[in-house]
């Protein structure tokens, strides 16, 4: 890891302002922070326009005249951010702004369910724009409802220990892929690599016209149920047990960018999450069958035809 990089990223200035009132260990907080610092380091010259539709986002954006953010933010309802990022990028081009980068950061509720439609017709029109999946894995801000992206297994609100989720949660990656759009990736910073991983990915997109997809994994205590400063350890172990592989999809074609060089089972990701400490040996062993599954398709390159 080289330390000049590292110095760069703790020496940025801040998009997403200190004081905010996102909750203690907010692994989203983390992961917007590196998005908008690495999207800056890679296109100083271009305005940031961030979209944020119905989520714990919208309220950590302040009331004026409090405002977390040091770019040009645009709130949303749940189900019309792609179109409106649409709508933003076409006005400014209109006004000879072209190059300014719009950026959804939609939830996975706003994502893989309510605005579902707007963002398969954004990607479908090749719109220019990145939209960021902010996946917490339920609707946090409403009080941790399941959503299409809570995974197998997981106790919410609205699925409890009696009856918990039942079913995968969908490979919102993959389904954007299918689109056939110029960029897809997914990225969580549970640690300094991985965070390297993130950030290269963010440059990236920057750097391609089109629509750009990007599936962020963050943790969020109070509906993940974990202590307040676990939330990178949550993370680097999603990705160590394989239940988060990191991997982007270009050109067609998907490549795995992070190899795990310890990988760990997948009881040790969901042992330090309450929302799974109802789940039975059998369950946990039919997860890491999934697991499994999932790592061996991304894994796996393609055969020639």
């Amino acid at each position: 890891m080289s330390a000049a990089w590292l110095d760069a990223v703790v020496a940025e200035r801040p998009l997403l302002l200190p004081g905010h009132s996102a909750c203690a260990g907010c692994g989203p907080a983390i992961n917007l922070r590196h998005v908008l610092g690495a999207l800056a380091a890679a296109a100083p010259a271009s305005p940031i326009v961030l979209v944020i539709p119905a989520s714990c986002w919208t309220i950590i954006a302040g009331v004026w005249p409090v405002n977390a953010f040091d770019v040009a933010v645009h709130l949303t309802p749940f189900a019309s951010a792609a179109a409106e990022a649409s709508g933003i990028k076409a006005a400014l081009r209109l006004r000879g702004a072209g190059d300014t980068t719009v950026v959804v950061w939609g939830g996975d509720g706003a994502t893989a369910d309510i605005g579902f439609s707007g963002v398969s017709a954004a990607a479908e029109r090749n719109e220019d724009i990145i939209y960021v999946l902010n996946d917490n894995e339920a609707y946090m801000n409403t009080g941790v409802q399941k959503s299409g992206a809570t995974p197998e297994g997981a106790w919410t609100t609205t699925t409890p220990v009696g009856s918990p989720r039942a079913g995968q949660k969908k490979d919102m990656a993959r389904i954007i892929a299918a689109h056939g759009v110029p960029y897809v990736a997914t990225l969580a910073a549970g640690s300094l690599p991985m965070v390297r991983d993130f950030r290269a990915k963010v440059a990236k997109a920057a750097g391609i016209h089109g629509f750009r997809f990007l599936h962020v994994l963050g943790g969020c205590p109070p509906g993940w149920r974990y202590p307040t400063s676990q939330t990178t350890r949550v993370t680097r172990l999603a990705v160590e047990s394989n239940v988060f592989p990191l991997a982007e999809f270009e050109a067609g074609a998907w490549r795995i960018t992070f190899r795990p060089k310890h990988p760990v089972p997948v009881r040790d990701y969901l042992a330090l999450q309450g929302r799974f400490h109802h789940l039975t040996p059998d369950a946990i062993d039919a997860i890491q069958t999934h697991v499994d599954r999932r790592w061996r398709d991304y894994a796996t390159p393609p055969m020639d035809a």
